[in-house]
């Protein structure tokens, strides 16, 4: 396993098409690897993730079975006259290997957070459809969902740590209970060391294309709209189980991972954990 950053020249319009595009960026991600990266979930897969830093940097984060080489991203969407490589790679397995069980980490996910609804108006045994969570409250509560099964817990923090109780002599009610009727943990934001962030939708559309690269006239029209939710959650965490942990982190979390959601990515803890 490998992973690897590459930082965006987010100066040049390649790349800006390749950002308003995860159609586009997905196809540049594939065309660093030899072989069709596999998608049939049975084991690790190419993962990756845009993230933006103050400044308007943007870094391209790849995590693969195989090495990359990005030497047309350079071309396409980087310094390619620069004496330097373009990017970065480490032998992410290494890393994978010395993780175990009841480590704390720091961690970042872009996701897709959706759920199953059936609609009032559908028939009795109507099939579910997959909708987005579009509120902080229901995106964080979906990555909860997610812990015991990707074996992780995302740590607590004592509420007034987070938000401090209002004076005594303010009116109104305590907004760490998020609301006047819901209990005070009701909302995970004010308990879980966790935000979610980087909230939006996201709509591009996908253009079928006949064999050979060539468009052809029919194919030419056959678009789909493509629609999902994106988020981003920051937050600390303790592996509760190492083999499905390994396997979330090189298999991804969520859908859309063809799009830039699903890879989890770890960085030291630098406080002391509360559980």
């Amino acid at each position: 396993m490998y992973l690897t950053r590459f930082r965006i020249n987010t100066g040049r319009p390649d790349a800006r098409r390749l950002l308003d595009s995860p159609h586009r960026l997905h196809g540049a991600v594939n065309m660093a690897f030899p072989d069709p990266p596999a998608r049939d979930g049975a084991g690790p897969r190419v993962l990756w993730r845009l993230d933006e830093a103050p400044g308007g940097r943007v870094d391209l984060l790849i995590s693969s079975p195989d090495r990359p080489d990005l030497t047309h991203l350079v071309e396409q969407a980087g310094w390619p006259r620069l004496e330097q490589e373009g990017w970065t790679t480490f032998a992410y397995g290494e890393f994978l290997d010395a993780l175990a069980e009841g480590d704390i980490w720091s961690f970042r996910l872009t996701a897709n957070p959706v759920h199953h609804i059936r609609r009032k108006q559908d028939p009795l045994g109507a099939p579910t459809k997959r909708a987005a969570h579009v509120t902080p409250r229901h995106q964080i509560r979906w990555l909860l969902k997610q812990q015991e099964r990707c074996g992780f817990s995302v740590l607590r923090r004592p509420v007034e740590e987070v938000f401090p109780p209002a004076p005594a002599h303010e009116d109104g009610p305590d907004p760490r209970n998020g609301g006047p009727d819901e209990e005070p943990d009701e909302f995970a934001r004010w308990v879980h060391d966790l935000v979610v962030h980087n909230r939006a939708p996201v709509r591009f559309t996908k253009l079928s294309r006949s064999g050979g690269g060539q468009r052809s006239a029919e194919a030419a029209s056959e678009r789909s709209d493509v629609r999902f939710t994106r988020a981003t959650f920051d937050g600390r965490l303790r592996i509760t189980d190492l083999a499905a942990f390994r396997r979330t982190l090189v298999q991804g979390l969520g859908k859309a991972k063809a799009y830039g959601c699903g890879l989890m990515t770890l960085a030291p803890g630098t406080e002391t954990p509360r559980s």
